[in-house]
């Protein structure tokens, strides 16, 4: 592996993990000046949180940035010249600096939206036809940690399909089998909860 490959995929990699490291939700809610996503709620910094903390509007601009951190994890290994192994791995890394922010603590999100921004890059009709799902879980359970395991879930089994159906390069498994395992991992504690039944629903602030 020549120095020009192995600096395309540092740039790649370390960029989209310290843009997806950048806590939008606290950012935000110091410049709205209302309370710090991390002290109320699930103590995330995520949209669903953020939505309990600090209403829709601010937790719709979360959400947008948020997704945008992974449209650029995507996008920047394509304009470096990176190939696929590089790309899926920034896209990993942008939904590991989301969960795991350096510059808070390694504290954040659960992961979804980066993971979803990533996804209406590579594989927009797949992402078209989570969001349906997505809220359509949501509006039946009210949990929002069970809309993005049911969307991520599926979004992953189509597309792993597809690489296998059209024989496609299996270095596209990496996004489609480590996002999914990612957004499960940093859920566990939601999980945990549903099966206790003491999940929060999405509009419960304790």
């Amino acid at each position: 592996m020549d120095t020009t490959t192995v600096a395309v995929g540092v740039i790649s990699i370390g960029g989209a993990y310290l843009v997806g490291g950048i806590p939008w939700g606290v950012l935000l809610a110091r410049f709205v000046g209302g309370p710090d996503p991390r002290t109320q709620g699930s103590g995330r910094t995520g949209g669903a949180n953020v939505l309990r903390v600090l209403g829709p509007r601010v937790a719709a601009a979360a959400g947008i940035l948020d997704l945008l951190k992974g449209v650029f994890a995507a996008a920047l290994p394509g304009l470096l010249g990176a190939g696929l192994v590089i790309q899926g791995l920034a896209v990993l890394a942008a939904i590991i600096g989301h969960s795991r922010s350096p510059y808070i603590g390694f504290r954040g999100g659960r992961g979804v939206s980066p993971a979803f921004g990533s996804l209406l890059v590579l594989w927009p009709i797949v992402a078209l036809v989570t969001i349906p799902v997505f809220f359509g879980a949501i509006r039946l359970t009210r949990y929002s940690s069970v809309g993005s395991l049911v969307a991520t879930t599926l979004a992953g089994v189509i597309v792993v399909s597809i690489v296998l159906i059209q024989a496609l390069p299996p270095a596209h498994l990496i996004y489609a089998i480590g996002a999914p395992a990612l957004i499960w991992y940093f859920h566990r504690d939601n999980v945990e909860r549903l099966l206790a039944g003491q999940e929060r629903t999405i509009d419960k602030r304790g």
